[in-house]
């Protein structure tokens, strides 16, 4: 099984290429993702990117999807939370790297007893290092700091 960092990363990007797609969609978005690697188009040099591969077992696999899930079906309520707080910002205009990290940080820190509320923040700050941008993690630690 895959450490917990790597799991909430998982359940980042599957939950970031869910606010793409509607409701509808979602259970297909979820079999994309755990499916064959995706790779860019090779380069002129004959080589190519591997751009996704979530190799991981079936709990690895059940874990995420599970948590994704529940996440989902809790959205309005996080961010009437995270609107509650969020002064000059609504999550509608707030960037989708950081929504998702926010929610996803959020749903821990509301359902997830076994995580504490710490290392929930210090993770959602790293994934917003990693995939926001120069500002998200000073954002997305303010945010998470007044929602404790």
């Amino acid at each position: 099984m895959k450490t917990r960092r790597q799991l909430r990363e998982h359940c980042y990007k599957l939950l970031f290429c869910t606010g793409f797609h509607s409701e509808e969609e979602i259970p297909e978005q979820i079999d994309n993702y755990f499916g064959e690697p995706k790779e860019k188009d090779e380069t002129p040099e004959g080589d190519g990117e591997v751009l996704h591969n979530p190799e991981m077992d079936s709990d690895s696999r059940i874990y995420v999807t599970e948590k994704v899930q529940k996440i989902l079906a809790v959205i309005p309520e996080l961010d009437g939370k995270i609107n509650g707080i969020a002064k000059g910002w609504k999550t509608t205009r707030m960037g989708k790297e950081e929504l998702t990290i926010l929610r996803l940080a959020l749903y821990e820190m509301l359902y997830e007893e076994d995580t504490p509320e710490k290392v929930s923040i210090n993770e959602a700050v790293e994934l917003a290092k990693k995939y926001g941008g120069d500002d998200s993690p000073k954002f997305v630690n303010g945010i998470l700091a007044k929602l404790v």
